[in-house]
């Protein structure tokens, strides 16, 4: 055994002067649907709800120790490091400042304000992510601050793996499977560093969003590299680049053991997890539930531990969920119908609808000196199977149209 495993304990001990070890919760309900014992390690309920905390408070701690003079703290973040970052500042009474997006929601800045009370200041700087860093690291140099980086740090990544040390704690036999959320990597490479120096017999598997794979792209490589273009739905784990000092932990995963998570497909887990369990998860922590379908035939019989690792979900963002999952699950579409302009075709038209088939959206403007005229309607029903007999009924009716529910360049114009 090395000194990681005793230095991870160590400082998961000194985690319990500011919060309590998160829960792991047999779930009876995913234990029932996938015929195995899985376990949700709910990092969604730690004081600012995600595993962020742990990293932050044991690089500030860090810092602290080996400079005792530095007060002074710089971090950039949109959403959960800056809160955990926050929560640190307090605890530890030294000044911070935290770089966000000027485009960050009100709620993500108003949660990190209330977590570090007078010692955080919060700056508003660039409308990306990248020139926010960047003015946090200037500003940071300009001031003599220390940065305290979200994930690319190996104290950040050895207070992550107290997450492991608290599963280890608790839980008689260690799991066969454990599934962690990928972003930067600081999680999945702390527990997996950890439970593979003391030896532990579990297979792993990583899961990121598909619309920032970074993990995989780096594997791929043989080193980090940058994706040119990423989907931030899934905020708390779109990341651009996995770090520096995470892959090297990393990288000796098997490709095959790194699952992509469709962001849509994400949303259907969230409702799932909110309207059966009632248990709030943002896209980032519902990332490795979602997976568990694809992982369905390996896990039976088996006991699986989930981290859910963050919970920090704005309810302004529910009807985007909903929508983003019934597209995905077939249930809504969008189309550009051709609809002739004479009295009586809407009625035509409504009268191809099913019983079940409901009109969610419909834009049209009669336009002079045209036959026809294009229609954006939005129609959602309860069998994805229902499409294609109205899709027929309407080729047969004569109104042609054009299904854009996953044409990203108009559903981005249009819907």
């Amino acid at each position: 055994m090395t000194d990681f495993p005793t230095a991870a304990r160590a400082a998961c001990d000194a985690m319990r002067s500011l919060f309590d070890a998160t829960p792991l919760q047999h779930n009876d309900y995913l234990s029932d649907l996938y015929d195995a014992q899985i376990y949700l390690k709910r990092e969604d309920l730690s004081p600012v709800r995600s595993y962020k905390i742990r990293g932050a408070f044991n690089a500030m701690s860090k810092r602290r120790k080996s400079h005792p003079d530095q007060r002074n703290f710089v971090c950039a973040s949109a959403g959960n490091h800056a809160q955990g970052f926050a929560f640190a500042c307090r605890h530890f009474g030294v000044t911070g400042e935290v770089f966000m997006p000027i485009t960050t929601p009100q709620q993500k800045i108003e949660k990190t304000r209330a977590f570090g009370g007078e010692f955080v200041k919060i700056r508003l700087t660039g409308d990306y992510f990248d020139q926010t860093l960047s003015a946090a690291q200037d500003h940071c140099a300009e001031i003599g601050a220390h940065f305290l980086s979200p994930f690319d740090d190996p104290d950040v990544i050895l207070g992550q793996a107290s997450v492991a040390v608290e599963i280890e704690a608790v839980m008689p036999k260690m799991p066969d499977m454990l599934l962690l959320p990928v972003g930067g990597g600081g999680l999945s490479a702390g527990v997996t560093r950890y439970f593979d120096e003391v030896g532990a017999d579990i297979s792993f598997r990583y899961v990121e969003p598909a619309g920032g794979a970074s993990l995989a792209a780096a594997l791929a490589k043989g080193k980090p590299v940058n994706l040119p273009q990423i989907d931030t739905f899934v905020d708390g784990a779109a990341v651009a680049q996995v770090g520096q000092h995470t892959f090297k932990v990393l990288k000796h995963v098997d490709p095959s053991h790194v699952l992509m998570a469709p962001e849509n497909r994400i949303c259907g887990t969230m409702l799932r997890m909110l309207n059966v369990e009632g248990i709030v998860l943002e896209p980032a922590g519902a990332l490795v539930i979602d997976a568990l379908d694809e992982l369905a035939d390996e896990i039976k019989g088996k006991t699986v531990v989930c981290v859910t690792s963050g919970g920090n979900f704005d309810f302004e963002r529910l009807p985007e969920v909903k929508e983003r999952a019934q597209r995905y699950a077939g249930l809504k579409k969008y189309l550009i119908l051709r609809m002739p302009q004479r009295p009586g075709a809407l009625k035509d038209f409504l009268a191809l609808l099913g019983p079940d088939d409901d009109i969610a959206r419909f834009e049209y403007l009669k336009k002079s000196a045209r036959n026809f005229g294009s229609v954006l309607i939005g129609i959602e029903t309860k069998d994805a199977d229902a499409f294609a007999r109205l899709f027929q009924s309407m080729t047969d009716g004569g109104f042609e149209h054009r299904d854009i529910t996953n044409d990203d360049v108009l559903a981005d114009f249009l819907i």
